[in-house]
Order: C-alpha cells, then structure tokens, then sequence
C-alpha cells in the first residue's frame, strides 16, 4: 500500500488534526516522505467530495467547499431535532464529569459514542479541549452557554451532584455502580 494512502486511512480514522512529525512516527517514516505524499494525495483528491486541510504543522481530512451548502443543511437538520436518550445520557456524563474522555463515556455507557459526542460538539452543547495531564488526549466538557440554559453558574448547582459524580467515578474505577 502506497504511503498517501495509509495517511489517507490514518486520517479518516482519526477524524481530527495529526501533526506532520505524529503521522511520520505513527507510520515509521522521515516528514519528507510524509509531505510528499500528502502532496500526491493532495493532488488525488482534486475534483472529490474531500481535502486535505492544512493549518500550521498539522493536517486534517475535511470537506471539499463545493460541499458547503450541502453540509450546512445537513448540519441544520442535525441541530434542530431534539435530542435522543443517548444524546442526553452521554452529555450528562459530560455535565458531571466535567471533563472526561471519549473512552470513559464509552465505557460508562458500554458503547461507542463518537457519533453522539460529535453532535453534541456540532450544536455546541459541549466544546473538546486538551487533557492537561496529558497532552495526547481530548476532554469533553460542557460549554458555558449549556450552563446558562440550564440556569445554573457553577455544575455544582447540578441536581445530586455529589452522588451522580462519585457514582460515576466508582464505575470507572469498579465497573459497578452504587444505586
């Protein structure tokens, strides 16, 4: 398998930005090979539904701009229906947690939950940043503006916050819950 093509693979699979020297480690090559075929897949993509989107010493896959109105209608109907039980489940987690990664709400709910995580990020009901102690992963944390809907100013205003916190952290310590 050509290199362009395996960045191509590691680029959907990742869905985020991969720094240039991260792809080059992950793929056990020099940064010049890897800029050099991002150059060809750059070129292969021309005339496609994708792009590669380049911003400082990163790249991400994203969507070509023919595409624009098409995703901005899709990504309207996505904000304006009402969220599932899944959607609220997971952006409790997320209320309580303040601050948690993909993998524990995964394990929390015994599922994957990338497609809902995503369109809680695309209505803006929580926003992902960097994990401080440690700068390889993401957290998930509900954004100001979820807050003040809710009508609260601080997410120990939360109903029984206490008990659901804690109630979470000993299923990711324990696998179990105390009800």
């Amino acid at each position: 398998m050509e290199l362009e093509a395996k960045i191509e693979g590691l680029l959907y699979y990742k869905g985020e930005e991969i720094e240039i020297k991260k792809i080059a480690q992950l793929l056990d090559v020099g940064t010049t090979e890897v800029e050099e075929a991002l150059k060809k897949l750059e070129n292969s993509l021309i005339g496609r539904g994708l792009v590669i989107v380049r911003k400082d010493d990163a790249v991400v896959l994203g969507i070509s701009g023919e595409l624009s109105s098409l995703i901005e209608n899709i990504r309207k109907e996505e904000v304006t229906k009402e969220l599932t039980k899944s959607s609220l489940e997971t952006l409790s987690i997320i209320l309580y947690k303040n601050g948690v990664t993909r993998s524990e709400i995964d394990y929390i709910r015994g599922v994957n939950s990338s497609f809902i995580i995503r369109n809680l990020l695309v209505r803006g009901l929580i926003e992902k940043i960097i994990d401080p102690k440690d700068s390889r992963r993401f957290l998930y944390r509900p954004t100001f503006e979820t807050l003040s809907f809710m009508g609260i100013t601080a997410i120990e205003e939360l109903p029984n916050y206490e008990k659901v916190r804690n109630n979470l952290e000993e299923t990711l310590i324990t696998g179990k819950t105390n009800d």
